[in-house]
């Protein structure tokens, strides 16, 4: 139907419009070296490129995952989204606040019980419009399993289904551009390391003489270098100028303990720029050791990129 057709041209147009905001905003994010005795000591320099800034929602990795699974939501007539997350899931609030924005209605399935009050995030996901399913520990590892989307798509009609943490290789894509617009010239690029995406994308986008350095905020990687190896072979990338440190995990994902809020609580204070313990705590955290421990070359160039996270602080 002609009229179907032009509403669908017309959303998309609407949502490309607000994307051009956003990313006119990224392009002016700033690049923030931090001032440290112990790395003059190294002789390294380390900055922090501040994705965290430009929206206090969605800012850093997460609208860059959105970006185009959204397009193509769009593109392909769909009104509404299903994903899924934990109970303080960046990724459930970053998919209720743009996913509203861009007209979708919004389904999010959450691993675990239903508890009251609702936190920060999963709040901010329901204010923004978000039903929220709650399903045990189980039945939510047998959701987010590509086999089983067909029984969503009879539960819930119709819908864009996006991975967990919004993976995948559109996120990839988009993951890409976080370091287009750096105009200074770093050597290494480091990023915290949930679901890999964030990595992918960024190894994608690397001059020849950059690497990139995940610090893996979960148990066992092997999983996270799979899904790597595999986006890359999709995107036809043979390089091999990444790595994945998994000593700074601290038990797993979400797990921490008083040295770790120790140093957040400091560096927070120190430069002035909120981290938190989940991601980019344990990001700043082993980038400093390794520093320590003569990991990185004499003169090297450090980017550290800050992916945000930070709503649940607030």
């Amino acid at each position: 139907m002609p009229w179907v057709q032009n509403s669908l041209i017309l959303a998309v147009y609407k949502y490309k419009i607000a994307l051009k905001k956003l990313e006119e905003t990224a392009s002016e994010i700033k690049i923030q070296e931090l001032n440290e005795p112990f790395l003059n000591a190294y002789d390294v320099t380390l900055s922090v490129l501040r994705e965290d800034l430009f929206h206090p929602l969605t800012g850093g990795n997460k609208w860059r995952k959105l970006k185009y699974n959204l397009l193509e939501a769009k593109k392909q007539g769909y009104i509404q989204l299903l994903t899924f997350g934990g109970a303080y899931s960046n990724h459930l609030v970053a998919t209720a606040v743009s996913g509203k924005a861009a007209g979708f209605k919004m389904n999010g399935i959450v691993r675990g019980e239903e508890i009251f009050p609702l936190n920060r995030s999963l709040q901010i996901a329901a204010d923004h419009g978000m039903q929220l399913h709650y399903v045990s520990r189980e039945l939510y590892r047998n959701y987010r399993d590509n086999s089983t989307h067909h029984q969503l798509q009879q539960q819930f009609g119709d819908c864009y289904i996006l991975p967990e943490g919004g993976s995948n290789i559109l996120a990839v894509k988009g993951c890409a551009e976080i370091i287009k617009d750096i105009k200074k010239d770093f050597d290494i690029i480091c990023v915290a390391v949930g679901t890999g995406a964030t990595l992918a994308g960024i190894t994608y986008a690397l001059h020849d003489n950059q690497r990139a350095l995940g610090i893996c905020v979960l148990k066992n990687g092997s999983q996270v270098k799979t899904d790597i190896k595999n986006w890359h072979a999709e995107l036809k990338i043979t390089n091999s100028n990444w790595e994945l440190i998994e000593d700074y995990h601290f038990g797993g994902y979400a797990k921490s303990n008083a040295e770790l809020k120790k140093f957040v609580e400091d560096f927070s204070i120190v430069h002035k720029i909120r981290i938190e313990p989940i991601y980019t705590g344990k990001l700043f955290f082993g980038i400093y050791d390794l520093i320590k421990k003569n990991f990185f070359r004499r003169g090297a160039r450090i980017l550290a990129v800050h992916t945000g996270g930070l709503q649940y602080l607030q």
